[in-house]
């Protein structure tokens, strides 16, 4: 049977950090409730603004929310008003003096929660489910990813019986630590039910120097020794032993005995 993990939960302290910073052990339930309180209000109030990521940081009375999202200009709303009220409503249902921050995403195709939202919205819109998920596929790659899975389940077409359905092109290597990969898992609300839609999309490869990085590094040695190197490899010929050559004096190990007083 596969053993199956969160992408995100297995490389956590490697190369991924926690959505949720803070340390608390006496009021660690409520503090937990209340994050999910925060991004579920969140969620429900910026539905539409392509929220990606909210992570909540907590140091003493203030609590920070970042908000991640590829629309900045809807979040923010006309002269900061939006984010204002949004600050407000925190507040209140926190008690605790609160600070919001919008960081714009800027290649949405390669977040693995938009890309599935995507999904979604089409599925929603009735269209067929192999043509949403070749062309997202297509826009994911086109944006330099070098992998990209998606996985859908449900009453697929208004079929009586729920089945599953994936697509893969590229690598994906869930098990591999230092593989940057991104997870994102949404569902669709369509007539007959509930439809999930899971993302997964394979960045790049930390820890391992790219064809780019190693061109990168070249560009930085100057020409000049660039070319005495070159000039030193063709220069020192390595030495080839010939058959038959004589030895030099004094290269041998051997002994020299010593002739006897008597034989002389």
């Amino acid at each position: 049977m596969g053993q199956k993990i969160h992408p995100g939960g297995l490389r956590l302290g490697y190369i991924k950090d926690w959505d949720s910073k803070w340390f608390n052990l006496r009021q660690m339930p409520e503090l937990l409730e209340e994050d999910r309180r925060i991004r579920q209000y969140l969620r429900k109030k910026l539905q539409g603004a392509a929220v990606s990521t909210i992570v909540i940081e907590r140091a003493g009375k203030h609590l920070r929310v970042n908000i991640h999202t590829a629309r900045p200009g809807i979040v923010i709303g006309k002269k900061g008003a939006d984010i204002e009220n949004l600050r407000k409503d925190i507040e209140s249902m926190t008690d605790r003096k609160a600070f919001v921050n919008v960081m714009e995403i800027k290649r949405p195709e390669l977040d693995a929660y938009l890309v599935a939202e995507g999904v979604a919205m089409q599925l929603e819109k009735q269209v067929g489910f192999r043509r949403a998920l070749k062309k997202a596929m297509e826009r994911t790659m086109a944006a330099g990813a070098l992998g990209v899975k998606i996985r859908i389940s449900g009453r697929l077409g208004g079929a009586e019986i729920a089945r599953v359905e994936w697509m893969k092109e590229g690598r994906v290597p869930l098990q591999t630590f230092r593989a940057d990969i991104n997870y994102g898992l949404y569902e669709a609300l369509i007539p007959m039910g509930r439809i999930g839609v899971k993302v997964w999309i394979f960045k790049k490869e930390l820890f391992k120097k790219t064809r780019e990085d190693l061109m990168e590094e070249v560009k930085l040695i100057p020409k000049e020794e660039i070319e005495l190197i070159a000039e030193k490899e063709v220069q020192a010929p390595t030495p080839v032993a010939v058959a038959g050559a004589a030895e030099p004096a004094g290269g041998d190990d051997e002994e020299l005995i010593p002739e006897d007083e008597g034989t002389r």
